[in-house]
């Protein structure tokens, strides 16, 4: 079995969840989301059904997206020991 690349799949995951917040936050603006986007915001600050809010939300989301995406591949990475 191959090892994981922990800067791929940090990126990856980032990218993905920054994207899902940002798109996420857009959507409760037109009232689609916003119990998701409420429980987001207490985690996420800065965070809210806005624009700006969105953007805030999106790096967020990459930040937290990346740290858990390095933290799966370096987990996996060990398990496997080529």
């Amino acid at each position: 079995m191959e090892k994981l690349s922990v800067k791929a799949l940090a990126i990856g995951l980032g990218v993905s969840w920054g994207a899902y917040v940002f798109l996420l936050g857009l959507m409760a603006l037109f009232g689609l989301g916003t119990k998701v986007v409420e429980i987001l915001a207490s985690v996420y600050i800065g965070y809210s059904p806005t624009f700006i809010g969105s953007i805030i939300g999106a790096v967020w989301g990459f930040i937290d997206g990346a740290i858990g995406g390095a933290i799966i591949a370096l987990i996996y990475n060990a398990v496997i020991k080529r």
